[in-house]
């Protein structure tokens, strides 16, 4: 075929390395990425907002450089619907025509719990970072709550990992300040055993960790409601001066006005390769798809990695006309960290590895952010 035209929605990990993967596979293609800014928001750092440890200016990366050293267009805009087979993209900018398609615009946080505007959600951005920042350094003692949800019709369409980070960062930092006697940490979930997916020797790792600092849990009773001052679960309630709360995720606002197929939870529904179930030359990769898998398969920047280098190679076998067979590894790979130090998990299969809190983690993390990032900067 001619030079095929190649449209990325999404700025985010699964959309550029979908972009990276494209250039080297497919020199002379036509790319356009197609997105709000040009920027990508490394949302892994934003756990080490609150220490001062990154600020704004670390974590969001202009993509000036990368557009231009890799040929790619930017189209400014917003998706907003996508003709019937896919080939034409509508944005709030006018019309993008394709003859392949990558959606990369990643999941949207179900804010259905009454009164979630009183809980600050820690992956919307560098915005909810310098929140965290803000009002935890404003506070003098308190109680600080912190938890996540899910979304009950797609159960892996949940991001526990990094509040996890954050309780154990701020309970450091609370520490290292000389404050932490003047504050109430409380985690709560709904699970008796909040992060599975982990593998049990790392949950137990967490809830021991947990009871090793003092934090208090409140385990097994789904939350009702947040209130300014207060997280009510279903029999207990808990004062609290600042929330920190994950809600599940579903599809983007977006996909309503198309025709593309979704899961009971509202993703697009994928097949092992990353394909959109029914539409031709359209590849789905990251938190807003919904693909078989094992149930633990994790919601992660690690795991949309995977899923855009796929994604991308098959959209170009399928634009060749070649069979579309390579399918993307199920695999978790995280470090929690906790400000000094890092508990690594990894998980390809049962069971999962987990090691205890290490030094060297918590540097292995900050070194992998720069390594990532400087391909973008």
């Amino acid at each position: 075929m001619q030079t095929p035209r190649i449209t990325v929605v999404g700025s985010g990990f699964a959309g550029l390395t979908a972009l990276r993967t494209l250039r080297s596979q497919a020199p002379q293609a036509e790319l356009t990425l197609v997105a709000p800014k040009a920027e990508l928001q490394y949302l892994p750092g934003i756990i080490w907002m609150p220490s001062g440890k990154r600020r704004r200016e670390d974590l969001v990366v202009p993509l000036d450089n990368f557009l231009r050293r890799n040929r790619i267009r930017f189209h400014q805009a917003r998706a907003t619907g996508l003709s019937a087979d896919g080939r034409l993209l509508q944005t709030e900018a006018g019309e993008v025509a394709n003859d392949g398609l990558v959606i990369a615009t990643g999941g949207r946080f179900l804010r259905k719990l009454p009164g979630i505007e009183h809980a600050i959600i820690p992956c919307e951005g560098v915005d909810a970072g310098e929140a965290i920042r803000d009002r935890l350094a404003a506070l003098q003692g308190g109680t600080l709550c912190f938890g996540f949800g899910g979304n009950p019709n797609e159960p892996n369409a949940m991001r526990g990992g990094p509040v996890f980070e954050f309780v154990f960062g701020i309970d450091t930092l609370l520490r290292q300040q000389g404050r932490r006697n003047n504050f109430r940490l409380v985690f709560f979930s709904p699970s008796h055993k909040p992060g599975q997916r982990l593998g049990e020797t790392a949950v137990d790792m967490i809830l021991a960790e947990m009871r090793k600092r003092g934090i208090e849990t409140a385990l097994g009773e789904k939350p009702q409601r947040f209130e300014a001052d207060a997280v009510q679960l279903q029999t207990t309630r808990i004062d609290a001066d600042m929330i920190l709360f994950m809600p599940g995720l579903t599809g983007q606002a977006w996909l309503d006005n198309t025709a593309l197929p979704r899961s009971p939870g509202g993703l697009l529904q994928a097949d092992a390769q990353c394909r959109v179930l029914g539409v031709a030359c359209t590849f789905v990769a990251g938190d807003g798809g919904s693909f078989p898998g094992p149930d633990w398969m994790p919601k992660q920047a690690h795991q949309a990695d995977l899923q855009a280098e796929v994604a991308a190679r098959n959209l170009l076998r399928a634009l060749r006309g070649t069979p579309v067979t390579e399918a993307f590894a199920p695999e978790l790979m995280c470090i929690i960290d906790t400000l000094d130090k890092g508990m690594l998990v990894s998980r390809k299969g049962a069971g999962g590895r987990a090691l205890p809190p290490l030094r060297m983690m918590h540097w292995a993390k900050a070194a992998f952010e720069k390594r990532y990032l400087r391909r973008y900067r």
